[in-house]
């Protein structure tokens, strides 16, 4: 059964909802509504956050495709293997502590083992629920993620970029879990940029350094690259969305060229984007100093989403002190 709440008058709480979608999170129902519209099976869910996710807008639309499975991230994820199972294409949503690790063994029995192509959207992920606390962060989600056999790991810098992914899920034969934050990530790509899984976008590489990040990271990462030529120093950026399967070429171009590399993600630093890295180079001997930059193998502290950013060093300014800190040898 379908279940959407009734939109009443204005001014209702319904409403304000309805209304409240942040910029970045409406990319994801926009473009699940296109998929339908274009004839694709598709079928969204949620664990009761449509209205922090966005879905409410595609269930405003296809009342008839939405489930809202209430506060059971669990059984959403094995009922989104079920529906796979049928010829629906399903995208199940809901924060990404509860669905990248509360759901863990849904994904890899279910989801993955199982080899159905259900699309797995982990919202809110990292630090960015701030005063939610440690419950409610996602710093271990790549790493548990990339660890589960055929299963892709995507984490999109911006709207836009989600929106392309989505699109192009459509011929992508596994399972996929978006690793996507809040919506309120400043825009780093344009509508309807391409988006291809397994290849990174690459920013420039730099004879100083190269900065391999991945979601919300990547905005700063390319303000700060900005920053630092302005100080005489050849930074490049690689924005490395698809976290698996890793694009391996991209990483030993910039290990060829660089002097030294280092990643940023909001993730704890072991298992993650910069741990993915570390093994390419240890896979290939690519002798190139490499600094994985993130939340140093602790429970982050609990804060607004900027302030911990800030303190994280995952802002525009920490991202530069990091590099510079590493190009001078001090990392």
């Amino acid at each position: 059964m379908t279940y959407v709440a009734e939109i009443k008058e204005e001014g209702s709480w319904q409403y304000r909802a309805l209304n409240a979608v942040t910029p970045g999170l409406s990319y994801l129902s926009n473009a699940l509504i296109e998929l339908r519209e274009a004839g694709h099976p598709v079928v969204a869910g949620s664990a009761d956050l449509q209205y922090s996710n966005g879905l409410n807008l595609f269930a405003e639309k296809y009342p008839e495709r939405y489930i809202q499975f209430g506060i059971s991230e669990q059984n959403m994820v094995t009922a989104a293997a079920g529906l796979a199972t049928t010829g629906q294409m399903p995208f199940v949503a809901t924060f990404a502590s509860f669905v990248g690790l509360l759901a863990c063994e849904q994904i890899r029995m279910d989801v993955a083992y199982c080899a159905q192509p259900v699309r797995l959207i982990g919202h809110h992920t990292g630090i960015s629920l701030g005063f939610y606390g440690t419950s409610h962060h996602a710093t271990e989600d790549i790493s548990t993620m990339r660890a589960i056999a055929d299963l892709t790991v995507v984490s999109p810098a911006d709207g836009p970029q989600l929106a392309a992914a989505i699109r192009a899920s459509v011929d992508w034969p596994e399972p996929i879990y978006f690793r996507i934050g809040r919506g309120r990530e400043p825009n780093v790509y344009e509508d309807g940029s391409p988006f291809e899984f397994g290849k990174a976008i690459v920013h420039g590489i730099g004879d100083d350094l190269t900065i391999i990040a991945c979601g919300l990271p990547v905005h700063p990462s390319l303000e700060a690259a900005k920053a630092l030529a302005a100080d005489g120093l050849d930074v490049g950026v690689i924005d490395m969305a698809t976290v698996k399967p890793i694009d391996r070429d991209a990483i030993l171009k910039a290990a060829a060229k660089s002097k030294r590399l280092m990643t940023a993600e909001e993730h704890n630093v072991i298992g993650g984007l910069g741990a993915a890295v570390a093994e390419v180079l240890a896979d290939e001997g690519a002798g190139v100093k490499l600094y994985r930059h993130g939340i140093r193998d602790e429970y982050a502290l609990i804060a607004p989403p900027t302030h911990l950013y800030r303190h994280y060093k995952l802002d525009t300014d920490g991202i530069s002190e990091i590099a510079k800190a590493l190009i001078a040898g001090d990392l």
